[in-house]
């Protein structure tokens, strides 16, 4: 095989990834919406420890791995507390508010919302750095929160009236997760990709299974058998695989070229839950969603 093909095989095995990935993290709504629709009056810090109860032996096999393989070089004490917040911000605090928003509004809504956290990271990075938004930015920014807006006003006459506090709360953890991607690069390349999300994902689930505890003691059971189930695929599926996945993906194609492809995520939700949740699709729905999609491909391809 010739550097030519290889490259090219290369490539499509990393888009490859990275749209299996995408897909696996849009499923992650679906899993949660049918847990709660199971039954047993499951809340979303008992459904959230469930989750990381079930991902955390593969994250803990991962880190034994990859040291046995290639010794990481010893973290300082303020490396390992930038490690600590960001897991906690990115897959505890984030995921929270996730989970508890979900409880209010729809898969598809909430998809919307959190696709919009690239633009936050325009908007923080302007700020840290005291520059301003370029014209493209700009454009970007209209378009998804414009999009954002469309979906949102379509859903009030819908939705329940716990629309507006679902939504603050997906999108608090939005502006969370935007946070936890800006401190992220640099520890990331530090460590590497995989030990980072095997770390950050350890911390957020001691952080839950110590939330969980003290609100409920140490007993996760008593839900229906489709409780344990839905959390089970959500830790296989929309946490552990996608991880590694979009991890594999992007050292294949580029962050770039991984952000475009993962605006599939959007649309992969609104499909899954209108199959397995009988969520509607609207035209002003698809109209929302092409439009805080165009906002952030202008957006991927501008840091691309």
């Amino acid at each position: 095989m010739n550097a030519a093909s290889s490259g090219q095989r290369n490539l499509l095995i990393g888009c490859g990834l990275v749209l299996l990935g995408a897909l696996g993290f849009s499923a992650k709504a679906i899993f949660i919406k049918l847990a709660y629709a199971a039954g047993g009056q499951i809340d979303a810090i008992s459904l959230m420890t469930l989750r990381m109860l079930f991902s955390l032996p593969f994250f803990l096999a991962v880190v034994l791995w990859h040291n046995r393989k290639s010794p990481a070089e010893a973290l300082t004490k303020k490396q390992w507390a930038v490690i600590a917040v960001l897991g906690l911000m990115g897959y505890y605090i984030a995921s929270y508010l996730d989970f508890i928003g979900l409880l209010y509004i729809s898969a598809g809504l909430e998809r919307i919302i959190l696709f919009l956290y690239p633009t936050f990271v325009v908007l923080f990075t302007a700020l840290m750095h005291k520059k301003g938004i370029s014209l493209r930015e700009m454009v970007a920014l209209a378009l998804s929160y414009a999009g954002m807006i469309m979906v949102f006003i379509e859903q009030l006459s819908i939705e329940s009236s716990g629309i507006w506090l679902g939504s603050s709360l997906v999108l608090a953890g939005a502006v969370v997760f935007a946070c936890f991607t800006m401190g992220s690069g640099v520890m990331g390349r530090r460590i590497g990709s995989a030990r980072f999300t095997a770390y950050t994902m350890t911390i957020a689930s001691i952080a839950t299974i110590v939330h969980f505890s003290v609100g409920h003691g140490l007993a996760l059971t008593g839900f229906p058998a489709e409780v344990y189930k839905q959390a089970l695929l959500m830790a296989v599926f929309s946490t552990v695989l996608p991880s590694f996945f979009m991890n594999a993906g992007i050292r294949r194609v580029g962050a770039g070229s991984a952000s475009i492809i993962s605006m599939i995520g959007p649309i992969a939700t609104l499909v899954l839950a209108f199959l397995f949740l009988g969520e509607p699709i609207t035209i002003m729905q698809l109209s929302g969603t092409v439009f805080v999609l165009a906002g952030v491909f202008v957006i991927s391809r501008a840091k691309s």
